[in-house]
């Protein structure tokens, strides 16, 4: 075997040595060199000028001038760039040698094949006693011959993995990666100026752009299974270190920017007064507020302007009214500001509400306060002109009061009607609602005798004209037809009521917060007697103080006494819209009665009902 493999090779040289032969003439000829036609012709200096080449470890593509804002150390560090690219990654596995081969018959022919066979590597002939070449009889001693079995041992197979059991060993799947290459986007360059503050507001406002959009996918799908039961989805929370230890006492959505709402901050706590912060937030960036303005007093009350929204009025602890002017974002002070000399208020002031301009087109608001005035502030150049729409009070005997006269009625709250603009109600300490108009400004149109204690808030449904809702301390909530002396409906919500607010998106549904903190919300369409939603919010040690409808996403505002506000989105069972019903004309329901037990039936009864409604109506608009 020896001389066969020694054969085999030789002939393998002979035949590379014939082919080396054939090509060595091609090796002679010169090739020839090809000049370009563009070659530059270099002078002998510089041909022998050496040009040196540095090569760093930097990527010249990374950028280098990135920073970002430390909010612990409130300023802007650099950030390190990592400059390493890893090209390919293989994971393999290592498998441990034992050192002694696992089969030790080898392949002869894959050790001397055609490919190796270049440098023959002779075989060692390993010496042999006569008992193993030839027995007695002249037979060779073969590996598969009965006498082998018998005399040898086969060598115990070892495990590969560590010398341990193989069926202690569970199968470890190893990592790999997997990745996908697409073609990249267009790129273009473009150039500007910009500050840090700048960059810092873009970086806030793309981070938090895509939890605004999804939050209109958010939904519960559980309503299916409650009837007509909904709940409430926390969204996000609002704060501002400035406003800390302060509670929250007013609430205003922005009318053209229906993202962006305002914030009042000062305290219920009259032995605690002290300075006030307004803040405006937006539902695109909850983590910092867009504007920020500090008073020297408790803020009671905020209203922003719905055509002009940069304009925004605020009432004071104090007494005063002041108005902000948002574009001028440098200035912390506010642009028109009411003073002793310029008829101030001499206690808080609780409600202000913008009005539509006047004949001559300056912007006007009116403010109510605890000393019984309702006044018209007008704008007009750099102050403010007051006019005294209404003092609150009452004529008192002499057998209550000594010496008789008038007492000061202290007012709570107030709204203007949608329709009529002289026409507004006005809610008081002791529990009643006025009926008011401008253009009497020494009478009461009509008192309802509305709760037991002081009113917290008053509102005209936004669709119907001729209804209102009222919320107390006293634990009641009540819905008002403003014809009727009693109220419509009255809800007993078992713990004093904060606030309440109409829904922008239908006639029937309402919303109000206790200081227990929880939410109801109501729907008059679809339950009469109880709330579909009733929610806590807050731990039950906190007091929820006001609630404000977005005027078109389904999402609801709540502030705290801590000064948090949170957001919250209504499930679909609380939004729906009514279902527009068809009317009836009076000549035709007329033309089927025939007998009067048709016009005592239920549906005679209802036309009747609704037609002495609007009798009254139409008389109390005549007595306006």
């Amino acid at each position: 075997m020896y001389k066969s493999v020694c054969i085999r090779c030789n002939l393998q040289e002979e035949k590379k040595g014939a082919d080396a032969v054939e090509g060595h003439d091609e090796w002679l000829h010169g090739k020839p060199l090809i000049k370009p036609l563009d070659q530059v012709e270099l002078t002998e200096t510089e041909l022998e000028e050496e040009i040196t080449r540095t090569l760093s470890a930097n990527n010249p593509h990374a950028p280098q001038n990135i920073v970002r804002y430390s909010y612990k150390e409130l300023a802007f560090k650099p950030v390190t760039v990592d400059h390493l690219e890893v090209h390919f990654v293989l994971e393999g596995n290592l498998i441990k040698n034992s050192g002694k081969s696992l089969h030790p018959v080898a392949n002869f022919d894959a050790h001397f094949s055609q490919d190796h066979c270049d440098n023959p590597i002779p075989l060692q002939e390993t010496p042999t006693t006569d008992e193993e070449e030839v027995d007695e009889g002249g037979e060779e001693d073969r590996p598969d011959s009965e006498a082998s079995k018998t005399d040898k041992k086969e060598p115990k197979l070892k495990n590969q993995f560590s010398f341990c059991e193989r069926a202690s060993q569970t199968l470890t799947n190893p990592l790999r990666e997997r990745g996908c290459q697409t073609e990249p986007p267009p790129c273009r360059t473009f150039c500007a100026t910009a500050n840090q503050a700048f960059v810092t507001l873009i970086s806030f406002s793309l981070s938090s752009l895509p939890a605004f959009s999804d939050f209109k996918y958010y939904e519960d799908p559980s309503d299916e299974f409650r009837d007509q039961k909904g709940t409430l989805l926390p969204l996000w929370k609002f704060q501002c270190d400035k406003a800390k230890g302060m509670s929250v006492t007013a609430l205003c959505w922005n009318k053209k920017y229906q993202d962006l709402f305002a914030v009042g901050m000062g305290t219920y706590d009259f032995c605690k007064q002290g300075p006030g912060v307004l803040v405006f937030h937006t539902l695109k960036n909850h983590s910092f507020p867009e504007y920020i303005y500090t008073a020297t007093s408790g803020i009671m009350c905020v209203d922003i302007h719905q055509q002009h929204s940069y304009l925004v009025a605020v009432g004071f602890y104090d007494g005063h009214v002041a108005v902000y002017n948002l574009k001028k974002r440098g200035e912390g002070e506010p642009v028109y500001k009411s003073t002793a000399k310029m008829g101030k208020h001499t206690d808080p002031v609780w409600e202000v509400r913008w009005q539509k301009d006047d004949l001559d087109g300056n912007r006007n608001f009116c403010s109510i306060s605890s000393d019984g005035r309702i006044v018209s502030w007008t704008l007009v150049k750099n102050e403010l002109i007051f006019t005294d729409i209404l003092r609150l009070s009452v004529t008192v005997s002499v057998s209550d009061v000594q010496g008789g006269g008038q007492q000061v009625i202290s007012g709570t709250s107030f709204d203007f009607h949608k329709q009529i603009d002289h026409l507004f109600l006005v809610g008081t300490e002791d529990g009643k609602i006025h009926k008011c108009s401008k253009t009497y400004s020494n009478q009461l149109l009509k008192s309802y005798d509305a709760h037991n204690m002081a009113v917290d808030a008053v509102k005209w449904n936004h669709f119907h004209s001729g209804v209102f809702i009222s919320c107390s301390s006293d634990w009641t909530v009540k819905v008002w037809d403003h014809a009727a002396h009693t109220p419509l409906f009255i809800f007993d919500l078992h713990a004093p009521v904060g606030d309440v607010a109409w829904a922008p998106y239908s006639s029937t549904v309402f919303a109000a917060v206790t200081l227990d903190g929880i939410v109801h919300v109501f729907d008059l369409n679809l339950n009469k007697f109880e709330a579909l939603c009733q929610q806590a919010v807050v731990a039950n040690t906190v007091k929820l103080t006001h609630i404000e409808f977005n005027p078109i996403y389904p999402i609801i505002i709540v502030g705290d006494e801590r000064g948090f506000v949170t957001s919250l989105k209504l499930s679909p069972n609380l939004r729906k819209r009514p279902k527009v019903r068809p009317t009836v004309a009076f000549d035709t329901w007329a033309s089927k009665t025939k007998t009067p037990g048709d016009v005592l039936s239920p549906y005679g009864a209802a036309i009747i009902i609704k037609l002495s409604l609007h009798i009254s109506m139409m008389m109390g608009s005549l007595l306006l």
